[in-house]
């Protein structure tokens, strides 16, 4: 089979198309857009296609008739016009200083105003955007496009700033709020980021825009659904199924399971994450690609600062009016974590207007909990026996002498005195090293009154695990017995293993254990 091109990193619609990318048509969806609204927003998380849909939106409105051939607006649409565009990428750069923004927005407004010329100096960065607007329309006889992406990009990199973050809000609003007092010259405008910092700042100067981040008519908009990877990408699924020694069925399930699941609607389509399906398809093994671009740090600052129970965060409810509403704050970090692509919506309560949030595939999960692990531990990644993969080496092995020995240095930094909260930080890192190991081995902790702390399935064992913060191993062994927490598992023809822990108040740490 002839190697296909697949537009990894490609944000550029022109490049796509004249270099023999391959693309998924999204075309019907822009056009029903663009004949539907003037101003939109649409938040989505990063490496989501927001890029090439702006730079598809950028052709269209170019008039660039020749890209579209074969696409599904080729036939909807019949006058391709070309209107004046005006597009701003607030991506790429380091937000550090007042003047990095002011830099950025004076460097698109001087090619602005290269090209439609006639502006006064001297002027503020709202005076000349609309300046820019009004004579790009005079001087074209067309009403104009506006294109913002990554409008939060500059906010993001401050939040914990405040002083920092209050200017650039500042800033941001006066020049967003231009598009209000230019509306008799728009003919249409599309603004994208991750967050949405709330009607009450950087958007009040503005006409509401059309909010498409939880529409479901657009909730296919960015991403991949299973019927435009089945459709568009067959030759490339076989050729992973192959390479993974995988029939096709199964090969498909992992996909799914690694890479689906994102809904920004609950009726709409789940779709997968582009930038890490295209990256499968062209690895033809399984990685946590999203991941590898980088996560911020600030996420896990603000768990961390808002004492957040990272056992809550897979399946955690949210009021109806706090989702459609939701804006970056430093003392809610949930809404934020949802923009960010870490949770997505898995159901809805139309009963009670609840929505429930959690993880939306395995490579988010185990990506969010490796990350996080080293913040709640102060284990640095890489060092002190870390890797998850020796915990399941050695339950494989049937060495639980070895694995809780090598949980001690986990518990060595915690404070000396063990209350309310120091013990809830214990069970999160049970919590963390019982979820991680479930990417080698099937593992779960306790999510049900009635069951054992945690539960390890290996090819020879059940491992059942009672853990005792304020009691003893003794203990630990006798309330799995008085529960029945080995039941269920009886049946099931592997030894089953019952492994009692205590904690030693006087170290602070793993102390005694017992197996039954």
């Amino acid at each position: 089979m002839a190697l296909r091109k697949l537009p990894i990193g490609i944000q550029d619609f022109p490049s796509m198309r004249e270099d023999g990318y391959l693309y998924v048509d999204k075309t019907a969806l822009v056009y029903k857009l663009v004949s539907e609204g003037r101003i939109y927003f649409l938040s989505r998380p990063r490496r989501f296609g927001k890029s090439l849909l702006l730079s598809t939106l950028g052709a269209y409105f170019d008039g660039r008739k020749e890209l579209f051939t074969g696409l599904a607006i080729e036939k909807l649409e019949s006058d391709w016009l070309e209107y004046p565009v005006l597009r701003l990428d607030l991506n790429a750069e380091k937000y550090e200083s007042v003047g990095a923004l002011q830099s950025i927005l004076n460097r698109h407004l001087e090619a602005w105003e290269s090209k439609f010329p006639g502006g006064h100096a001297g002027r503020s960065m709202a005076e000349r955007f609309i300046g820019v607007i009004e004579r790009a329309y005079i001087q074209t006889g067309r009403r104009v496009v506006v294109l913002v992406d990554e409008y939060d990009k500059p906010l993001l990199g401050v939040l914990e700033n405040p002083e920092l973050l209050k200017e650039y809000k500042n800033t941001l609003k006066a020049f967003y709020g231009v598009l209000k007092s230019a509306d008799a010259w728009l003919k249409f405008a599309f603004i994208t980021g991750v967050t949405k910092f709330g009607q009450v700042s950087v958007f009040s100067d503005l006409n509401q825009p059309t909010d498409l981040s939880i529409d479901r008519d657009s909730a296919a908009l960015c991403g991949i659904t299973e019927q435009e990877l089945l459709a568009n990408f067959a030759p490339e699924l076989e050729a992973l199924a192959v390479q993974q020694k995988m029939n096709p069925s199964d090969c498909l399930d992992k996909v799914r399971s690694m890479y689906n699941g994102y809904k920004f609607h609950q009726d709409g389509p789940g779709v997968y994450n582009p930038f890490s399906t295209l990256n499968l398809l062209r690895a033809k093994e399984f990685k946590d690609f999203w991941f590898q671009t980088g996560t911020p740090t600030f996420l896990v600052e603000l768990l961390k600062k808002t004492d957040t129970d990272l056992r809550e965060i897979d399946g955690v409810e949210m009021g109806a009016s706090d989702f459609a509403d939701y804006k970056a704050d430093l003392d809610l970090p949930l809404p934020v974590i949802y923009q960010s692509g870490y949770l997505t919506i898995k159901s809805y309560d139309p009963e009670v207007s609840m929505y429930t949030l959690g993880f939306p595939n395995e490579e988010v999960r185990n990506g969010f909990l490796n990350f996080t692990m080293p913040f709640y531990t102060g284990i640095p990644k890489g060092r002190g026996g870390f890797h998850i993969g020796k915990f399941s080496q050695e339950l494989r092995a049937g060495n639980v002498e070895a694995f809780l020995t090598r949980m001690i240095p986990f518990f060595e930094a915690f404070p000396y005195d063990l209350n309310a909260k120091t013990e809830r930080h214990y069970q999160v890192v049970f919590y963390l090293i019982f979820s991680l190991l479930g990417q080698h081995i099937r593992s779960e902790v306790k999510s049900a009154k009635g069951r054992a702390d945690a539960v390890v399935w290996t090819p020879d064992h059940i491992f059942v695990f009672e853990f005792k913060l304020n009691g003893t191993a003794e203990e630990a062994l006798a309330q799995i017995d008085a529960k029945g927490y080995c039941v269920p598992y009886q049946a099931d023809g592997r030894t089953v293993v019952k492994v009692g822990v205590e904690f030693d108040k006087a170290t602070r740490n793993i102390g005694r254990w017992l197996l039954g």
